[in-house]
């Protein structure tokens, strides 16, 4: 992941672009870092995330794009013992890993957008793909869940020269309908905040 956005960085670098893709168009290569809100699977704040979003602005302030996203939080639960099987348990210690990838559509309306600085209010909606995951001693338990995603954004592109890329920075609220149950640990709903920066082109 590390190594991806390090790429993806240096090829945005590279790039003789104007400040935006075109006069009707922009796109952004984000790093993310996102704080879930009452979930007890894996509730660790984690930088392990990217976003990419483009789109194309269908009047001056209003654009119509899409996005895809992905993030992983982690949590390291002491030894308890576990239900197997029927009748059956094991004592062990356990680390969770919760897996989300939202993808879909994103709709934004950009204030000033001729300006060096552009803020803008955003909204993202699609389906969302997320996984449960619990290492446990040799073995690993897993749960494929789908569900529906939303996530109000709010954010800036920022122009400091005529040429090159921009920076972006945004905050954004996510909820996810997933549900899952995994061992002794059930999840309904995945909800978080979080923070992005990255490349505006």
């Amino acid at each position: 992941m590390r190594a991806a956005a390090l790429v993806a960085i240096c090829l945005a670098i590279a790039l003789p672009a104007k400040a935006q893709m075109s006069d009707n168009a922009y796109a952004n290569i984000d790093w993310q870092y996102n704080f879930p809100l009452s979930n007890s699977f894996a509730d660790h704040s984690s930088g392990w995330g990217m976003n990419f979003e483009g789109g194309f602005y269908l009047t001056d302030n209003i654009s119509l794009g899409g996005y895809i996203a992905f993030h992983s939080n982690h949590e390291y639960f002491g030894r308890k013992t576990l239900p197997v099987g029927e009748g059956g348990s094991l004592n062990t210690d356990q680390q969770h890993t919760l897996f989300q990838l939202p993808f879909g559509v994103a709709a934004r309306y950009t204030f000033d957008r001729g300006g060096a600085f552009q803020p803008y209010v955003g909204l993202k909606l699609g389906p969302q793909y997320a996984q449960l995951q619990s290492d446990f001693n040799v073995f690993q338990a897993t749960k494929n869940t789908w569900g529906f995603y939303a996530s109000p954004e709010v954010g800036m592109n920022i122009y400091p020269w005529a040429y090159g890329p921009g920076l972006h920075i945004a905050a954004y609220y996510s909820y996810g309908t997933n549900k899952g149950d995994l061992l002794t640990y059930s999840v309904d709903g995945l909800s978080n905040i979080g923070l992005r920066i990255g490349i505006a082109f």
